[in-house]
């Protein structure tokens, strides 16, 4: 992230806040970084993107990588390149 803004959650109940629960202090910055530099897109529409019900399902997919066994940072990585599709390499966990 070249400007290093990381905005808050204005969400903790919902969104990707509230799915990863007591990982979402430390998931945030992450999330939020990996957003930004996957989509170049500001921090308020990242922001946006990770409180609303899209942001859910984003941390559902790293809830689903972390079972599989990737630490937090290979997770949202993963998450992410899931998201973007199949073009992008998947971290393995082993």
């Amino acid at each position: 992230m070249t400007n290093g803004t990381i905005l808050p959650t204005e969400n903790t109940s919902w969104g990707f806040w509230g799915t990863m629960r007591e990982r979402a202090a430390a998931a945030w910055p992450i999330a939020f970084t990996a957003i930004h530099d996957a989509t170049a897109a500001n921090a308020e529409a990242v922001r946006t993107f990770l409180d609303s019900r899209h942001g859910r399902h984003f941390a559902d997919e790293v809830s689903n990588h972390l079972h599989a066994g990737a630490g937090l940072a290979d997770a949202i990585a993963n998450a992410s390149a899931t998201a973007r599709g199949a073009d992008h390499e998947v971290i393995d966990a082993a």
